[in-house]
Formats: structure tokens, sequence, C-alpha cells
């Protein structure tokens, strides 16, 4: 297959996106090549986008954290994979583009049944509820999984994998449509933040025991109120701070209930560990995504040269699951 010279990506310039050509990267010798049929777009894009979020050092400067597409060139070491092969990967950037690169280890074959567009709504929350949900907090059948924003990418990922797994599940959301939703998708309870408080509806829902495991994408006074909410053994996982970055909190509900306080962030950890992360979703989850038990939620799409309008979407929070761009 020729490869062009150049290629169509969005580039960042003063907080705005405009499509421009860059020149086609050239993949290392344990990368591949994509041609890129679709791209997640996700909050860290957005924050990227305002200078608050830097691609880690190596990464390309182009926003984008997930694509599916069709590999079209090998680097030297890679074997498991072939050109023409159709995939989708987790990438620490280059996803706004017309090919990106990506590491051969965070590739994972398209779930029969999907399209392109499904499958580039996949990795980003995938690997980040899966690393953070199970790997992290250990979340178990039984036991009861309260996940803020749970009409996010995040939290419709959240609801499905931890259903699938036994968990009951509630959410926090900011409208009622957005709770139908979250309902419709397996959550076993919903509460509009806006109409109630979430820490009275824990107790009440719990008879006062709490939920296990939190998955808490706002911090700010979220975390305070988040101690309220755990069981005795109960774990936090904080892995974003859209509320800010400060709190503060009693500390005595951490020792008197054992409470393990947790978080993380995925892009800048080394292939070796993200690939662990794939592996164990091939296994576990992929074979969900071919029978139709768990499915990618997307929103709505847009077209490459409408990336701006994509990001107006997010900012604005009206969506409900994910945003893709189709290139």
């Amino acid at each position: 297959m020729m490869i062009p010279e150049f290629m169509q990506a969005i580039e960042v310039e003063a907080d705005s996106l405009q499509l421009t050509a860059r020149l086609m990267p050239k993949p290392a010798s344990h990368q591949v090549l994509i041609k890129v049929a679709a791209a997640g777009v996700n909050r860290p894009d957005i924050a990227q986008r305002k200078g608050l979020y830097p691609p880690p050092a190596g990464a390309s400067d182009i926003l984008g954290l997930e694509v599916a597409g069709t590999i079209v060139v090998l680097g030297a070491a890679v074997s498991h994979l072939k050109v023409g092969d159709t995939v989708c990967a987790l990438v620490t950037g280059g996803g706004y583009a017309g090919y990106c690169l990506a590491s051969a280890l965070l590739c994972l074959p398209i779930p029969e049944g999907l399209s392109f567009t499904e499958a580039a709504a996949l990795p980003e929350t995938f690997f980040t509820v899966w690393s953070n949900v199970f790997d992290r907090a250990h979340l178990s059948a039984k036991e009861t999984l309260l996940v803020h924003g749970g009409s996010s990418g995040i939290g419709v990922t959240a609801i499905q994998l931890a259903k699938a797994f036994g968990a009951k599940v509630i959410v926090t959301a900011g409208s009622a449509a957005k709770c139908k939703a979250c309902l419709e998708l397996g959550a076993d309870a919903a509460i509009n933040y806006h109409e109630r408080d979430f820490v009275e509806v824990i107790n009440q829902l719990t008879q006062n025991k709490g939920v296990d495991v939190i998955l808490d994408i706002i911090g700010g006074d979220y975390f305070s109120r988040n101690l309220k909410c755990l069981a005795y053994d109960g774990r936090l996982v904080q892995i974003a701070l859209q509320q800010g970055i400060k709190s503060e909190i009693n500390l005595l509900p951490i020792m008197v209930k054992r409470l393990t306080i947790t978080g993380s962030t995925l892009r800048a950890r080394d292939d070796a560990f993200k690939a662990d992360i794939a592996n164990k979703l091939h296994k576990h989850v992929w074979p969900l995504l071919a029978t139709g038990k768990i499915s990618p939620v997307i929103y709505t799409t847009f077209a490459l040269d409408e990336a701006e309008l994509a990001h107006e979407l997010m900012e604005s929070s009206r969506h409900i699951g994910k945003i893709i761009l189709e290139i």
C-alpha cells in the first residue's frame, strides 16, 4: 500500500482546533501505523487543548487517546500483527488524524460485530475502568459500586462492566434523562444530584451500610462526602478532578472504617503496564462485547474537521456516553 507523505490532523491554535497537514509519522520497532477510521473524544483532550494536560515525553502533540482503524505499516519488531488487521488501540496522543502510531502491545482486535466507530469508543474508558475498578479497587461480585458521572463515557462503561461481573451499581447524574439512561444500562439506582443529596440517598439505599467501591471523576467537595458513603473496608478510586484538586476532610472515618483511598492516571504509564490491562480485557471483556452482553454507548459522531464542535458538546455535558470523530 502506498503511504502518503502528509496526512490530515487537528492542531490546537490558541485554544481552538484547526484542520492542518502533518508529515506522516513513522513507526518505531515496537509500533504500528494505523489508518484511522474513527477516534474517541475524551475529557483529557479538553484539558490538553487548554494547556492543562501536556502529553508525556515522546508522545504526539496531536490530541486523541483512542483510535480504531486498519494497520498499514508494522514496526521491525512486530510479529503478532499484520498489515490489514483491523484494530482499536489505546494511544498516548495522535488520534485526531488520518494516521496514528500505536504500540503493538496496545492494539486489540475489533470485537466481532462492531464497527470502527463503535470500536473507537472502547479503549480509553475500558482500560481506565478495568484498571481502577477491578485491578486497584478489587470490586467483586455482590459488592456495591457507586459511580459519579454515571452518564459519562467512564460511567456507562463502569455500569456495564460492574453489572456483567455480578456487582450492584448506584450512579449519580445531573438530569432525569441521564438517570433514566443509566438505569436502562443496568444501574440498580440513579441519583439526580441536582435534586437530592447523594450521601443521604446512599445511606437510605444501603440501610446505612454504605458502598464498597466509589469511582469518582468529580473531586473537590465530593471527596469528604464520599467518605460518608463508604462501607467498612470501602475503597475510593479518584481518577479525575472536574470540580477541583482540594478538599477539606475529616480523617477519622478513614481510620475507623479502614478505608482505602487511591487514584491513578493511565496515560503516562508504560506499555508493559497497559499491555497487562489489554490482555485482561481481551480475555474477560471482549467476549462480552462480541455477544452483545455489553456494548459501547455512542451519543453522536462528528467529522474530523468538526472536532471543535465535538469539544463544545463535551464541555456542555449534554451528552450520554461517547463522542466520536469519524475520519
